[in-house]
């Protein structure tokens, strides 16, 4: 016997609006039921029996697969047929939903359905990033919790979709997101993990980088953001931003709007550092900045950007260090990747190397527009300052004491300019869940070459470059936003057979 809360029978909507409220609605009554039942269980009451509440869902079904603008990459499904997938926390994916279901509407010009899956919502996802599941369990009540509520499931959080090896069996839906609701669940709860933020707080605009140094950076110039400025007249940088949040959720709210988005939250500043911490400017609409520092190494950069794809960002970019390879760069010149030798094997069984990961123009752009307003060098002369090439991503931080001929040749034939440890992963993970990615390194040291990063060398090249990089990787955020989603989201990322979200 399954005990569950009130039946919704499912309904058809041609209005976006209307068939979001009615995901709120099915969405919020099976939490409620599922918290409800839990509060009674830690209160002692034994359900007897197994206590479920499941997501809703979202469907569709077409004769035809057409699309009033060809130029746009999503919100249109492959082929006649039925398109369904769950979907969870309409609180975050407010934006997001309203939007897929009303291109969905507006291409096929017929109702998307909305009612209750047979997915269940396991407790530790019902119960959201701030509870700790066992924290006031007993150890009997721990044992019989498999026994009252679902356990996630991890048969049904896989990448099969994004990674295109997905088969449906006969009789059932094609999908219609990358993403399931518990995949979702999955993330949203590991980046609260990892980041010490919750995932609304996340913009649609994410920094990554590896070094503290920026994180410092973009602290300084966000709580100069949020101060009280008592200028005549406030420049539109300054009121734009609504709040800056840091690790424990610590909300500072823009003290020169009026009448202030957010408020400054209770949260206190996190005493121990989470593994990757992130750092939020926010804007209303969700298209502020977010920056990660993701540390060192692939596997970092890899469960990152696993996680923060459920969100659906714009665009992510690297702002890092890198090893210069050629003779002609300097300490503190710019490699802007347009194409990565990858060698992180974190990523291979989910996209092999042999498949290339292409630059994107909107970014490339984007990227060296940013270099050149900042850095004052224009055209031809910026070829003094920065690079454009390929980057090579290893998984090994001590790969200058590798046979020095071995190495090499292969980093020659290669014809790459630069090497780091996160470039190419981010980029092909980003490639592998449709974000616009790039990449804008600083050239930290010339092993090849004799200049090796030391302790003296390195303290005075961050106190000179970082500033300037990232001013750059603030300003190209700005430009993207400008060019837009709907150009960002680019066709160069989706596959033959795509799902109609984006």
């Amino acid at each position: 016997m399954i005990k569950g809360p009130k039946s919704f029978k499912p309904r058809k909507f041609k209005d976006s609006q209307a068939a979001f409220e009615a995901i709120c609605e099915i969405y919020d009554a099976h939490l409620a039921y599922l918290r409800t039942s839990f509060a009674g269980f830690v209160a002692g009451e034994v359900p007897g029996q197994k206590v479920r509440a499941c997501y809703p869902y979202v469907k569709v079904t077409t004769k035809a697969a057409r699309r009033m603008d060809s130029r746009l990459s999503y919100g249109f499904v492959s082929g006649p047929g039925t398109y369904e997938t769950t979907v969870t926390r309409p609180d975050i994916f407010d934006h997001y939903y309203r939007e897929q279901i009303r291109l969905l509407i507006l291409n096929h010009d017929v109702p998307v359905e909305v009612g209750v899956s047979d997915t269940p919502i396991p407790l530790h996802f019902a119960l959201g990033e701030e509870y700790h599941l066992e924290g006031d369990l007993t150890q009997e009540q721990i044992k019989l919790l498999p026994e009252s509520f679902d356990q996630p499931n991890l048969e049904i959080m896989d990448d099969q979709i994004a990674n295109g090896t997905f088969r449906v069996r006969e009789g059932e839906a094609e999908p219609l997101a990358l993403f399931t609701a518990p995949r979702v669940d999955l993330s949203l709860l590991r980046l609260k993990h990892y980041t010490g933020t919750t995932a609304n707080h996340f913009q649609n605009y994410v920094l990554y980088t590896n070094y503290q140094f920026y994180i410092d950076e973009f602290i300084k110039i966000c709580h100069g953001i949020m101060a009280p400025n008592d200028k005549p007249k406030v420049s539109k940088d300054e009121v734009e931003y609504t709040a800056f949040v840091e690790p424990g959720n610590k909300i500072t709210a823009n003290r020169n709007i009026s009448d202030p988005y957010e408020r400054d939250s209770e949260g206190a500043l996190m005493t121990r550092m989470p593994q990757m911490p992130a750092y939020h400017l926010k804007r209303p609409d969700g298209s502020g900045i977010t920056m990660v520092n993701i540390g060192i190494g692939p596997s970092n950069a890899k469960t990152i950007t696993d996680h923060v794809a459920v969100l659906r960002p714009h665009a992510w970019l690297m702002l890092g260090h890198c090893a210069g390879l050629r003779t002609s760069q300097q300490l503190g010149d710019y490699v802007l990747a347009h194409g990565y030798l990858r060698e992180d094997n974190v990523l291979y069984k989910d996209i092999k190397p042999s498949i290339p990961v292409p630059a994107l123009a909107e970014i490339q752009q984007a990227l060296e527009k940013a270099v050149a307003q900042v850095t004052g060098y224009e055209g031809y002369d910026l070829k003094k300052i920065m690079r454009t090439g390929t980057v090579a991503t290893v998984d090994d931080r001590n790969w200058e004491l590798r046979p020095a001929i071995r190495n090499n040749v292969h980093l020659s034939q290669s014809r790459a300019i630069a090497l780091d440890m996160e470039s190419g992963t981010v980029a092909a993970n980003g490639f592998r869940f449709r974000v616009a990615y790039g990449t804008l390194l600083c050239v930290s040291d010339k092993p090849l070459h004799g200049q090796l990063k030391l302790p003296g060398m390195a303290d005075s090249f961050y106190r000179e470059r970082v500033e300037q990089h990232l001013q750059i990787g603030l300003l190209t955020m700005a430009l993207l936003r400008e060019i837009g989603p709907e150009k960002l989201h680019s066709r160069k990322l989706r596959s033959f057979d795509e799902v109609a979200f984006q």
